[in-house]
């Protein structure tokens, strides 16, 4: 009985075994049946893009930027074809070994691959680094060959930036560089469309048109084996370029004003009185923006950087300047318009001998001997100091800024596309007591009066000024940035008719003089008169016609006798420091003074005078006689200006075929 109840045990027991381990089965069945089901079907499209990552490898490729051209389609700014070498570093197991081989295959130097490690320090360790970007083809060619023996390591055909006119136009379309993280950080287009190699604009229409420039990035797939060795291309997203800028720039008129200004420190400016438009924008000295854009090397760096004319400066904007004589009809423009003087006033100029002399100190006229009596207009004509010194104080520097500030200085003109501009100083007796916490004395508005003391303008603002002058007395709105909204035959017939309407009021005897609300400040939009009674500004245009045309006019000896090219300016001689007494009765030439001493020249002009179209200004640092000087420079530009005008106007009309 025994043996029998202890074999039933036992196979209860084994039956109890052989159930659980069915039930294990089945259970695990389950789960691996389950697995299957998950791994096959629910997740499927999970592991195929986890699939498709392990297989597939994608890369961005930088996009070709916007063209710059001019306002006849000549580029200033193309795109080159240019080769590369990329280091993945995710896919690099020894750093150190690849650079030291691809330093052997393409011959870097050690200032080379120190730079390399200095960039791998900033890039975590799954981003791209550019090892060199502008190899020549046997460099490329040669890295090809050796390509399988580096590990991570990419040929990349790319586009850089080439810039066809480089020194004369630097200061206009600015230069790129590689982007940097305040670059990243600071603009969205970048961060958005940023890979190995981007180049982005550091200055000039490069920086501020980023946007419109810089286009949309590609992308490339390729199918790599387990090794991460490409196999074939699958896929090829094609980068956009980024937009045309065209520009209002003449390159034949800028080279040109470059030309002139070689071997000089300063600037040369014209645009048209009426739409705007800048036609020249002329800075020197200036520097290759090419050297820049795969990062310029040490020695070409402290070339540029240490150059004492400072040709990183773009000074028809970012330079400032005392204007000198230039600000002289502005001056009288303003005592007219105020009624402080009329154009019959009569003061006497004494020279050196006889200064005009208030509280102790003199104020010198330029001319030795003195100009005798003087009316204002002889006055505007010979630049006579003396007649303005009188005629400032008279005034006040309060009433003067107001007119000032209205013709466009002391403002940013061109803001929105440099924004190193410099805004200038137009001085009253509240900025004074602001920002200097001090009175203003009767003294510094006689030297305001001939555009000395704190004021300080830049070129292009007393460009802008004279083309204010030129069209009537009317604002305009300058930009370097086409814009075909703006149509001349509209604005020069507002502008005409507007005058007509004034001078019928006038001859009416229904004196414009009566509207007090123009003498104060206010703001003014573009294409709205900006004075009292036109004949103010007639008297002012018809006195610089006569400083050039008239024998005894300070600009007399750069007129030109033929209609076509006959012009009106005002020259400036402004100075850089204060001159002693010692230093007056010495009466040295600009010549023996040393560089840094020496006056500026400038000048101001428009042109033709019968029917004006442009306005130009010109500045040369330390030129000593702005007669001398700058109005020889301004005579040869403003025929070069006037010979093109009719091929710019076949083009604004569409009737020529542009580049």
């Amino acid at each position: 009985m025994l043996n029998k109840g202890s074999n039933i045990e036992k196979g209860r027991v084994i039956s109890r075994r052989l159930f659980i381990l069915a039930a294990a089965k089945l259970v695990l069945f389950a789960g691996i049946t389950s697995r299957l089901y998950n791994l096959q079907i629910s997740d499927r499209e999970k592991y195929e893009i986890l699939s498709d990552k392990n297989r597939l490898r994608e890369w961005k490729t930088p996009p070709q930027r916007g063209i710059i051209k001019d306002y006849f389609n000549n580029v200033l700014a193309d795109n080159d074809r240019i080769f590369q070498v990329h280091l993945v570093l995710d896919e690099v197991k020894d750093f150190d070994q690849a650079i030291f081989k691809i330093k052997n295959i393409i011959d870097l130097s050690n200032y080379e691959i120190r730079k390399i490690y200095k960039k791998k320090e900033k890039l975590k360790p799954w981003d791209t680094l550019v090892v060199a970007d502008n190899l020549n083809w046997n460099q490329f060619s040669k890295l090809n060959l050796y390509l399988h023996e580096i590990e991570g390591a990419k040929p990349v055909l790319s586009t850089s930036r080439f810039y066809p006119y480089a020194n004369d136009l630097v200061h206009i379309v600015g230069y790129v560089g590689d982007a940097s993280i305040k670059d990243i950080e600071k603009k969205a287009e970048i961060k958005e469309n940023f890979v190995p190699g981007l180049k982005v604009g550091k200055s000039g229409i490069e920086s501020s048109q980023e946007k419109l420039l810089i286009g949309k990035y590609g992308i490339k797939r390729y199918e790599v084996n387990s090794s991460g060795k490409r196999i074939s291309q699958v896929d090829y997203v094609k980068e956009i370029q980024g937009k045309e800028i065209k520009t209002t720039i003449d390159l034949e008129i800028q080279k040109y004003a470059q030309q002139l200004l070689k071997g000089e420190a300063g600037s040369i400016c014209t645009m048209d009185i009426y739409t705007g438009e800048v036609i020249a924008m002329a800075s020197s000295p200036t520097y290759d923006p090419n050297k820049f854009v795969h990062g310029i090397n040490q020695k070409d760096w402290d070339e540029i950087n240490n150059d004492p004319l400072k040709p990183l400066i773009n000074k028809s904007i970012a330079g400032l300047y005392s204007p000198g004589s230039t600000f002289k009809p502005l001056v009288a423009l303003a005592a007219l318009e105020y009624g402080i003087i009329n154009s019959e006033k009569t003061i006497k100029c004494k020279g050196h001998k006889h200064p005009m002399e208030l509280y102790g100190v003199k104020y010198h006229c330029w001319k030795k001997q003195g100009h005798g009596y003087m009316k204002l207009r002889n006055a505007i004509k010979q630049s006579c100091d003396t007649y303005f010194y009188e005629t400032a104080r008279l005034l006040g520097v309060d009433k003067l800024s107001i007119i000032a500030k209205r013709y466009g200085l002391g403002s940013k003109v061109l803001e929105d596309v440099y924004h190193d501009e410099k805004q200038g100083l137009v001085p009253n007796t509240k900025w004074k007591r602001n920002v200097l916490e001090t009175s203003w004395y009767l003294g510094e508005t006689i030297i305001n009066g001939i555009g000395q003391g704190y004021i300080q303008t830049t070129p292009l603002q007393l460009c802008l000024m004279t083309a204010q002058l030129a069209n009537g007395g009317y604002k305009i709105k300058p930009h370097i940035l086409h814009d075909d909204s703006i149509i001349y035959e509209e604005i020069r017939t507002k502008i005409q008719s507007d005058i007509e309407n004034s001078n019928l009021y006038l001859n009416q005897n229904k004196s414009l003089v009566q509207e007090k609300d123009m003498l104060q400040e206010q703001e003014i939009k573009p294409f709205q008169r900006m004075y009292q009674n036109p004949n103010n500004i007639k008297f002012v245009l018809e006195a610089m016609f006569a400083s050039t045309n008239e024998l005894y006019g300070t600009s007399f000896k750069s007129r030109y006798e033929d209609p076509k090219y006959q012009f009106a300016g005002k020259t400036g001689t402004s100075q850089v420091r204060r001159i002693t007494e010692a230093e007056r009765k010495l009466d040295l030439k600009q010549s023996q003074i040393e560089y840094k001493k020496r006056d500026h020249a400038l000048y101001v002009a428009f042109a033709p005078y019968k029917d004006p179209r442009y306005s130009i200004s010109v500045h040369v640092e330390h030129g000593g006689s702005g007669s001398k000087t700058a109005a020889p420079l301004a005579k040869k530009m403003i025929k070069k200006i006037i010979d093109r005008h009719e091929l710019r106007e076949q083009a604004r009309k569409g009737k020529i075929n542009l580049a």
